[in-house]
């Protein structure tokens, strides 16, 4: 057509490689022979025929969110003739109706997010990853913190559930990990940490979530509940971090780890990978963010503990074991989400690891043989009924050798003779060496000899120090008596 505005038609058609014929015939007729052809119909009847009309339309427009699948059912129910190879042409039939007539939809309205203005938090479970601690399964979620504008992330390995310890611990970790405070903090309705909290308690988390934005100088916002994309920011990265954890899972060729530490350490590598490829955008917003304050605030809960006889106390349907001595003392326990720090008045005393019981489940315990080795040496039948027998065995092997014992021997024997091993590993801090020594002998189905695990653990004689001591004369003392008269003398 562009050659026929300067050539005449037997010309441009040469041209353009077709007939002379096929030139006058364009010249009478532009129209192009694509737009020529009739739209294809139908190649077979329509499976559906009248019921799209007459049963399904029904159905879509007097129960809107009723799902295809619950359609194509009930026309199986009522027409049982009905070919099931027609339940993709109802869905897209169906699809299609929607499209043009179903109700309206929800809008995502995309946000601009401007450099140090908002931070989110959240918690997401990370059971299906499978992660165990020496073959032990580690029931644990994430705390994660991230920066809307740069991508800035943090992620804090939590043992407990969702609560505002984990929440302080983790966001205050994220604030000083970056160096400085967004303008707002975001968090979900935190629904998981209110739940079955009395008026009083509830009260007592809002006061303390707001007294540690404050302290930051940080605004508090909340999605509204049920609403995660709201808090959108930090809900779809939250996938993202545990696909890319799973990968290095995988990578790594093992999900079991040594302990906790090696843990958190191999969650802060795969954290710092991703911050790192984002590492402009953080510098940049880095320069917005509000300095921090002087000090950290509180991320523990502080409550009262009484030491009973029992050599320890109940705290949350758990039971913690501490040093006899302080039995009828009262304690101030600073409850971390891993661990309480225990305090007599203002004086530090030590460290226990957290536990939790389910609601309806049974009680728990965390127990040392160390704080009650020197009562069970007395009193050693007290081991055969011990309602936390089980965990006071610092390992495996002393719990083997226990029911051994008790299937071969008397109960006497037997609570006697495990007493003495545990006092032994007291005394020594030979406990591994003790436990491999108990293994060897299982395996050659012998009872330990424990005189001889006396012998082989007491102190050599060669390296006890030698301490000589000299005696005075006994009329040296003569002058210690005289010492008065002769002070009195001097001062008359």
């Amino acid at each position: 057509m562009t050659l026929k505005m300067t050539n005449p038609v037997a010309v441009a058609a040469t041209k353009a490689g077709f007939s002379q014929a096929t030139g006058y015939r364009l010249k009478a007729d532009p129209t192009l022979p694509s737009q020529k052809k009739v739209p294809r119909g139908r190649r077979r009847s329509d499976p559906l025929g009248a019921l799209f009309e007459t049963e399904v339309l029904p159905l879509l427009k007097s129960a809107p969110g009723l799902r295809p699948v619950a359609i194509f059912e009930e026309l199986q129910r009522r027409h049982a003739d009905l070919s099931p190879g027609i339940r993709r042409t109802l869905e897209r039939r169906i699809r299609a109706w929607r499209a043009e007539h179903g109700p309206e939809q929800e809008v995502m309205f995309r946000q601009l997010h401007e450099p140090g203005k908002m931070g989110l938090s959240d918690f997401t479970d990370m059971g299906k990853l499978a992660v165990s601690i020496t073959g032990e399964p580690l029931v644990h979620r994430l705390y994660h913190f991230r920066l809307a504008y740069s991508g800035f992330q943090h992620a804090h390995v939590v043992l407990g559930g969702e609560s505002f310890v984990a929440l302080a611990e983790g966001l205050q970790n994220a604030l000083w990990s970056l160096g400085g405070v967004p303008a707002e903090h975001r968090t979900d309705s935190l629904s998981a940490a209110f739940r079955n909290l009395e008026p009083s308690a509830e009260k007592d988390l809002t006061d303390s979530m707001e007294g540690l934005c404050t302290h930051y100088g940080m605004t508090q916002s909340r999605n509204n509940k049920g609403v995660a994309h709201e808090n959108g920011s930090i809900e779809s990265p939250n996938g993202h971090l545990k696909r890319a954890i799973n990968d290095a899972l995988i990578m790594r060729g093992s999900r079991d780890f040594a302990d906790l530490p090696s843990y958190r350490r191999f969650i802060d590598v795969v954290v710092g990978r991703i911050n790192a490829r984002n590492a402009k955008r953080i510098d940049l917003e880095r320069a917005c963010l509000k300095p921090l304050p002087a000090r950290r605030t509180t991320d523990y809960q502080e409550v009262t503990l009484r030491v009973t006889s029992s050599g320890g106390f109940l705290l949350r349907k758990v039971f913690y074991t501490v040093p006899s001595r302080l039995i009828g003392h009262h304690l101030r326990g600073r409850v971390y989400d891993d661990r309480i720090d225990l305090f007599l008045g203002a004086s530090f005393l030590l460290t226990l690891p957290r536990a939790r019981a389910t609601r309806h489940g049974p009680h728990q315990h965390v127990v040392s043989y160390h704080h009650v080795i020197h009562s069970l040496r007395q009193k050693p039948m007290a081991l055969l009924g011990l309602t936390y027998r089980d965990q006071l065995f610092p390992r495996q092997a002393f719990r083997d050798l226990f029911d051994m014992l008790l299937a071969q021997t008397s109960d006497k024997q037997a609570c006697r003779m495990l007493v003495d091993l545990l006092a032994l590993a007291h005394d020594r801090g030979c406990e591994a060496a003790i436990a491999a020594q108990i293994e060897d002998d299982m395996r050659r189905k012998q009872i330990p000899d424990v005189a001889a695990l006396r012998a082989r653990f007491a102190p050599r004689a060669d390296a006890l120090p030698k301490v000589e001591v000299r005696l005075g004369a006994l009329a040296a003392y003569n002058s210690l008596l005289s010492a008065p008269t002769m002070m009195q003398e001097a001062a008359a």
